[in-house]
């Protein structure tokens, strides 16, 4: 029998580099729609229950006091990462300067990746509800942090460990269904 007769007489077959491709396809496919319907927010943060990173920034232009890894050691605290670029943080702000003057929780401020100008600029403008305020302007303390974006929120205990990141915008909601609460149980 001939080559040409075996070849004549066989099935073809599928190719399989047509396969694979399309298998991967779907296997993505599968993992983006599983991915839309995560909620960002909820992204765990290797930080709690850990002590805050050791940093030590100066203060924002126009303010007295900087922020650093002492100032975060006996007192329940929030540290709020913002910036004038920020409009989800013009949002937020009206609720810190609201937590300020009712005097919650005391409220540090780590201005993330801001111009100084601007920074004092937006403080002057919108108030400042902020106890300390640091400048990280190269964004070295904010990754340190682990932060993902601005706005986010952390629950600093009393020894300086990290109880809780909140990722985006502090709304009433979050505030009142699980900061509030934890803070409360903070304190006992």
């Amino acid at each position: 029998m001939s080559l040409e007769t075996e070849l004549a007489g066989a099935k073809p077959r599928a190719r399989p580099a047509f396969v694979v491709p399309l298998l991967v396809f779907i296997g993505l496919a599968v993992l983006f729609a599983i991915g839309l319907r995560l909620d960002p927010r909820l992204v765990p943060s290797p930080l709690i229950g850990k002590p805050v990173p050791r940093f030590d920034l100066p203060p924002v232009k126009g303010r007295t006091l900087g922020l650093a890894t002492g100032d975060l050691k006996g007192e329940l605290s929030l540290v709020n990462v913002f910036a004038s670029w920020c409009t989800a943080c013009r949002e937020e702000h009206p609720l810190l300067m609201r937590m300020s003057r009712d005097k919650v929780v005391a409220i540090h401020g780590l201005n993330y990746k801001d111009r100084p100008q601007d920074a004092e600029r937006w403080l002057a403008q919108l108030g400042d509800p902020y106890t300390r305020t640091g400048a990280d302007v190269n964004g070295r303390v904010g990754i340190d942090w682990g932060v993902y974006g601005v706005p986010e929120t952390f629950v600093v205990d009393r020894e300086g460990r990290i109880a809780y990141k909140h990722i985006g915008v502090l709304t009433p909601k979050a505030l009142e269904e699980t900061i509030l609460p934890l803070l409360e149980t903070l304190r006992k």
